[in-house]
């Protein structure tokens, strides 16, 4: 195996124990108790799976063609800057990297024409500092530019803004209440930092405690964390697969799992979002044909997708890949970054969503960046492919560990959802971000508006087509009281701009109700409104 894990699976009969939603006390007759949670067989589940239903609107053809124009018109004008920034300025700077002789350039030649002339003169809707916790509502500080975002001065002042662009599904980003009680604790205890890896002495108790609960939440036998989120994928799937594995990766995975992929040096085949058939017949194809040129038969093959892609607002077909990858051996890789702590009745993901057994899914990772207001990620699995994870690790060998508060901070936001603080708030918490997503969401199909994804996505996102409407989208929303996410080209597609918003259990629905009013009247001003 030159190495690396060899990833095993038993497939379970017709009649397999399958993993249900929801923990019971008193477990029937036939069924059993695992990590918490029920488990009954499948000839005895009568529940229901959500209908999976997500709307993909197509790009109305007028508006593509705008856009494409407007594209071309920004691209005109931008070479004509670019000549005059030469003939004036000679050989300024804002042309032409200079002093890196005999260097690889930093940019391409196109995109550091992009940056340049088209993103640059948008760059005030981008990257908003703040000067407070990312909660239902924050304060961004004003800056100014005289130069058209090239340089920028702050004023001194700050701006409330409802927040509706942070990924604090949960609201506990807080700097008060029991998780930030017990993260200074932590801090009297283990200090702030570790200072060391998790192969040397950055290995404390309260990591150890902290994977077991995890490893517990998610309904796996072993679980690792990492201190970095985007390094959890792009580090740890090197471990998992080599040249002679194959990798079929939905076509709009992050780009933790793509830069990971490619440094597994696996070849990679990329299939159409959420397209089933289409995964099919890659798998099919991969089976028979084996690898290039020598025709033999894959050591691995990976299927990698999200529990709720991030852009899209879209949920996986878990059911219908775990089917494929039971039909043609392979295994599944599912990235829960903004799944975990935010989907199903308990907060344990789109497993739990769509009540499938987690044993049927190889290697479950996510964030705790989103749900749980901390840092880092993890990878639950099997015993055996943790171990392996924890012996040749790039993240375990090199990056120092979690340190204590952070960690701290996740085993109690992380309790509170299970129960086990003795409240009922977990579940408050929950219910209130699955009532406030699908509130907002239908009050803006309601108002006209294009939105893409899945009825029960915490994402949002609102297409608004052309590159002049996205920037005046966010300049008109911000001054009417609420910050939003907008997103482009190359972020996605050249004819696919849009406004992203990410709802909160920590908003009220006085708030929600304000932001859905500001975003109807900037929806006229704008004329985005493409199905009133």
């Amino acid at each position: 195996m030159n190495g690396h894990i060899r990833l095993e699976h038993n497939l379970p009969e017709p009649n397999a124990l399958t993993l249900r939603n929801g923990i019971q006390k008193n477990v029937p007759k036939g069924d059993t108790m695992k990590n918490g949670y029920r488990v009954q067989r499948d000839d005895e589940d009568t529940r229901k799976r959500p209908v999976h239903n997500e709307e993909f609107e197509p790009t109305p053809l007028l508006i593509a063609v705008l856009t494409y124009i407007s594209y071309a018109i920004l691209i005109i004008f931008g070479y004509m800057r670019d000549l005059m920034r030469f003939y004036r300025l000679e050989k300024s700077r804002a042309y032409k990297e200079l002093g890196n002789e005999g260097f690889v350039p930093l940019y391409a030649s196109f995109e550091s024409f992009y940056t340049r002339n088209l993103y640059r003169r948008s760059n005030d809707c981008f990257n908003r500092p703040i000067c407070s916790l990312p909660g239902a509502e924050i304060d961004l500080m004003e800056r100014h530019s005289d130069d058209y975002n090239w340089t920028y001065r702050f004023t001194g002042n700050s701006t409330k803004a409802l927040n509706l662009g942070s990924y604090n599904y949960l609201g506990f980003a807080a700097n008060s209440g029991p998780c930030t009680d017990a993260s200074e604790l932590a801090i009297r205890e283990h200090g702030l930092a570790t200072c060391s890896t998790r192969h040397e002495y950055g290995t404390m108790d309260i990591h150890v405690e902290l994977e077991q609960l995890v490893a517990r939440f998610i309904g796996k036998e072993a679980a690792m964390v990492f201190g970095m989120g985007f390094a959890t994928n792009s580090t740890n799937l090197p471990t998992l697969v080599d040249k002679k594995c194959l990798i079929v990766s939905d076509e709009l995975n992050h780009s933790s799992l793509i830069l990971g992929a490619k440094l597994s040096g696996a070849k990679v085949q990329i299939f159409r979002h959420n397209d089933m058939a289409h995964l099919e017949k890659i798998l099919r194809s991969a089976v028979i044909q084996g690898q290039p040129r020598t025709h033999k038969a894959w050591k691995k093959i990976l299927i990698i997708v999200e529990g709720v892609y991030s852009m899209e607002g879209s949920i996986v077909k878990l059911p219908e890949v775990i089917a494929l990858k039971k039909k043609y051996k392979a295994y599944l890789y599912l990235d829960e970054a903004h799944s975990i702590g935010a989907m199903g009745p308990t907060g344990r993901g789109v497993s739990e969503y769509f009540g499938v057994n987690p044993d049927d899914i190889d290697i479950m990772m996510g964030t705790f960046t989103k749900s749980f207001g901390s840092v880092g990620g993890y990878i639950s699995a099997s015993k055996e492919i943790i171990n392996h994870i924890r012996s040749s690790s790039h993240s375990a060998a090199y990056a120092s560990s979690m340190s204590a508060p952070c960690a701290q901070q996740i085993i109690s936001s992380m309790k509170i959802i299970m129960g086990e603080d003795g409240t009922d708030e977990g579940q408050r918490r929950l219910r209130a971000l699955a009532n406030n997503s699908k509130y907002f969401r239908k009050a803006l199909k309601k108002a006209g508006f294009i939105i893409y994804g899945h009825d029960d996505s915490v994402i949002v996102p609102l297409l608004l087509y052309l590159p002049g409407k996205t920037t005046a989208f966010s300049r008109e929303t911000l001054k009417r009281g609420f910050a939003s996410v907008v997103v482009g080209f190359p972020a996605t597609g050249i004819v696919e701009s849009r406004a992203r918003f990410c709802i909160s259990a920590a908003h009220t629905r006085e708030q929600l109700d304000k932001a859905i009013a500001a975003i109807n009247e900037v929806g006229d001003i704008l004329c985005v409104k493409y199905l009133a």
